[in-house]
């Protein structure tokens, strides 16, 4: 029978090797998957690619990734926010490279990258230094920007509810990138709060199919990154 539960999120990563491309699920704290990334942190592969909609906060997660020297490149739309304590300090001291995309087109091409389209046309960002070095073209008189799809060797996402084949369903917000992310990596991590028996979730409530899944790790109590940067807490 199928069954696609990691013991614990530590065995969950531990194949990514270094120069991985990975897709980190998230909105802000909503959907992150703390525990993966910190696993990932304590795994201690290097030279990694992020895709993901920001750079994490304070010092915990995927902020705490970036910390450890792990990451060589984001690709975001968000570099910066209210608490982002240590991607700005790397940036502007060259220690790490940033691929800036508009929030939309991010999720396009992650979307685009899972349903096998190698590129699109967008009005977004044109005019602006983004478009630099990208081909454009004329539709009905407006100019657009063609914008590559996007894959991943790997995606940590997080869940509310999943069973042993990797059926999933999502909480509200914190289903984000989650669900396309799923299509576009190689192999899907996924840590979820609630493990159900095969048939527990309504085939209707179903998000992403267990074939999007190839490993899963439970964790019932996930952290709340919001928390544990008010916490001040630094990991590891």
């Amino acid at each position: 029978m199928i069954d696609k539960q990691a013991a614990s999120a530590a065995e969950a990563v531990s194949g990514i090797p270094d120069g991985a491309t990975i897709m980190i699920g998230g909105f802000g704290e909503a959907g992150s998957p703390i525990e993966l990334i910190h696993a990932l942190v304590d795994h201690g592969a290097r030279g990694l690619t992020v895709i993901s909609n920001n750079t994490g906060s304070g010092r915990v997660g995927l902020a705490a990734l970036i910390a450890n020297g792990q990451v060589a490149k984001m690709v975001c739309s968000y570099p910066r926010s209210a608490n982002s304590l240590v991607f700005p300090e790397l940036f502007r001291a060259g220690k790490i490279e940033l691929e800036l995309v508009p929030q939309g087109t991010l999720a396009e091409r992650i979307r685009a990258g899972g349903a096998g389209i190698p590129a699109f046309y967008t009005p977004a960002a044109v005019g602006t230094l983004l478009a630099e070095g990208k081909e454009s073209r004329s539709f009905d008189g407006k100019e657009y920007l063609m914008e590559h799809g996007l894959r991943a060797d790997y995606a940590l996402v997080r869940a509310e509810q999943a069973d042993r084949y990797g059926n999933l369903r999502y909480s509200k917000t914190a289903r984000n990138f989650g669900p396309i992310m799923c299509t576009a990596a190689e192999t899907s991590i996924v840590q979820v709060r609630d493990l159900v028996e095969v048939g527990g979730i309504d085939p209707e409530c179903v998000v992403t199919p267990g074939i999007f899944v190839e490993r899963l790790v439970h964790v019932p109590e996930p952290a709340q990154e919001s928390v544990l940067v008010k916490e001040g807490v630094c990991y590891p």
